[in-house]
């Protein structure tokens, strides 16, 4: 099957190449592969682009490029996915507890130390909290954060102007990456007593397998494992400003002229099904798709770590799933005879 589809793609790539030396315009050729492929032409080259492999033709070379694959996420260069779970779940690290007994309800690679992307920003707010620093001061965005989040997509442009708190807002539920740099840069001292301070707090929560190199998550070196998590998830649910903030689910904040509407990054919290007292995804290549949670499901309190999930979907599908599981094994519980 594999072959058969790579010979698919050469002949597909080949007649591109055609089609891009022919001496038809811009038009036609496009015309004629719509069907499959997204053509732009100039009066220098031909480009067709297949969306699965980025075929690139380049007419003035008379070549075909592809580009590389992505490199696969540390769980999955692991094969942690494969891991036997009670649940088929798409995520490398399941791990689910009751918040008030500690009895572990699943446990799929629970003491893995992987990448942990913006679920960084949790304990970005914890120390922003802890130091007392005043929410409704001012401050800026300048060129250190934009440097520090190139080639991430953001709304807050140089020199926007924001309370700390509205971007303590934004870091928890909008996951914003320069946002959150924005509060461990103006942190005492700026960014390196921060992330001293991130490191030191993470001992002293008994997050032994845990280290952080920045605020936002932006970086593969800021790890931890669902263990970790749990404490630290323990420790910022006590914190009634982080649990209102990660719950949230849009804000209107200036950005210059203009009144920027931000979204939460996580559908569940507007899902009626659920009632999420805490929770905060992450995302990055190296890391997969991560989300945490304190939800109350079944009657019981709850914390769910999912880390290093396939697609962009599979960690809500795999919340779900559990949900799901659980409930029903709620059910079957209490019919059973006494």
């Amino acid at each position: 099957m594999r072959k058969t589809k790579n010979v698919m793609f050469q002949w597909l790539a080949a007649c591109a190449l055609a089609v891009a030396l022919w001496p038809a315009t811009a038009a036609e050729a496009a015309a004629h592969v719509k069907s499959k492929h997204h053509l732009r032409a100039t009066h220098h080259h031909a480009k067709v682009v297949l969306k699965k492999r980025h075929v690139r033709v380049l007419r003035h070379k008379r070549k075909v490029v592809y580009a590389p694959p992505a490199p696969p996420s540390f769980g999955h260069a692991f094969g942690l996915q494969d891991t036997a779970a009670p649940l088929p779940l798409k995520s490398s690290v399941a791990f689910v507890v009751d918040q008030n007994t500690n009895e572990v309800l699943i446990n799929k690679n629970a003491n893995a130390v992987l990448p942990i992307a913006s679920i960084t920003k949790l304990m970005t707010a914890l120390v922003v909290i802890d130091r007392g620093l005043p929410l409704d001061e001012k401050l800026s965005v300048t060129q250190d954060d934009l440097d520090a989040t190139a080639g991430n997509r953001s709304r807050l442009r140089l020199g926007t102007v924001l309370t700390r708190g509205e971007f303590l807002h934004l870091a928890l539920m909008a996951s914003e990456n320069r946002a959150a740099h924005v509060l461990g840069r103006t942190y005492p001292g700026g960014l390196v007593p921060f992330v001293a301070e991130m490191n030191r707090k993470a001992r002293e929560l008994g997050m032994n397998e845990t280290h952080y190199v920045e605020p936002t998550g932006l970086s593969s070196s800021n790890q931890s494992s669902a263990v970790d998590l749990t404490r630290l998830i323990r420790t910022v649910y006590a914190v009634p400003l982080i649990r209102k903030l990660t719950t949230s689910t849009e804000a209107v904040v200036p950005v210059g002229r203009r009144q920027v509407e931000f979204h939460t990054t996580n559908g569940l919290v507007r899902n009626p099904n659920w009632d999420i007292g805490l929770q905060k995804t992450g995302t990055l290549s190296a890391a997969g798709h991560c989300l945490v949670m304190q939800a109350k499901m079944a009657g019981r309190n709850l914390i769910m770590v999912l880390l290093d999930s396939a697609g962009r979907y599979s960690r809500i599908g795999d919340a779900e799933r559990i949900r799901k599981w659980l409930v029903a094994s709620a059910a079957s519980s209490e019919s059973q005879p006494r």
